[in-house]
């Protein structure tokens, strides 16, 4: 008897499919516990974000909220664990918060930065710092490392490293004038794809949320 395929290779094969069925992808990945979500996420390769970069557009919408859901407290982290395209150091998280102030349902705005599991690359890029707002046209959400949090670091939940700009030092290559945009997958996973001063980057990722 042959074994029961994996997740990874269940959706892996759902990204083969033509065309690709998001609502059939979003309603499988919200019926998997937390933890296998992020393996199956994190088992993406560039090829198969692309796809489902492309495959999700207009779709569903994504918003502020979603990100950091409305029972969140303000100044609290919301974690999602991501896989990038880039050739090395892929499994990072992007850390999500929404400021004092902010509307639980309909926030202007989240603060955020970008955890890496090695902490010698963190302090050799910078934390990544950005602040993401909603775009006005789309139902999508853009990450804006144009913006950061405020420098004295006021709105941020406890622990989060020093507040610094992206223009500066070894960080302007990896985060300098770019704007992520993010697009729903299902209720906890988006993907997301780069641009640098308005510029397509070819370089895409993928985020899954904590419950």
């Amino acid at each position: 008897m042959s074994a029961a395929p994996t997740s990874e290779a269940e959706l892996a094969a759902r990204l083969r499919e033509s065309p690709i069925r998001p609502a059939a992808i979003a309603s499988w990945l919200d019926g998997l516990c937390h933890d296998d979500r992020v393996v199956v996420v994190r088992s993406l390769g560039r090829s198969q974000q692309r796809a489902l970069y492309d495959a999700v557009d207009g779709f569903a919408e994504v918003h502020l909220r979603d990100l950091v859901p409305p029972h969140t407290a303000t100044r609290v982290a919301v974690r999602h664990f991501g896989r990038n395209t880039l050739p090395a150091f892929t499994r990072f998280e992007k850390r999500f918060a929404r400021p004092e102030g902010g509307d639980a349902e309909k926030p202007d705005a989240l603060y955020g930065y970008n955890f890496q599991p090695t902490p010698i690359l963190g302090s050799i890029t910078g934390p990544g710092y950005f602040v993401a707002v909603e775009d006005p046209n789309r139902p999508e959400v853009w990450v804006d490392y144009n913006r950061v949090p405020p420098l004295d670091a006021s709105g941020l939940p406890s622990g989060w490293p020093a507040v610094k700009r992206n223009e500066v030092g070894l960080g302007r290559f990896v985060y300098g004038f770019m704007i992520d945009t993010l697009r729903r997958v299902s209720e906890h996973v988006t993907i997301g794809s780069a641009a640098r001063k308005g510029r397509d980057m070819g370089s895409w990722f993928v985020l899954c949320r904590e419950p």
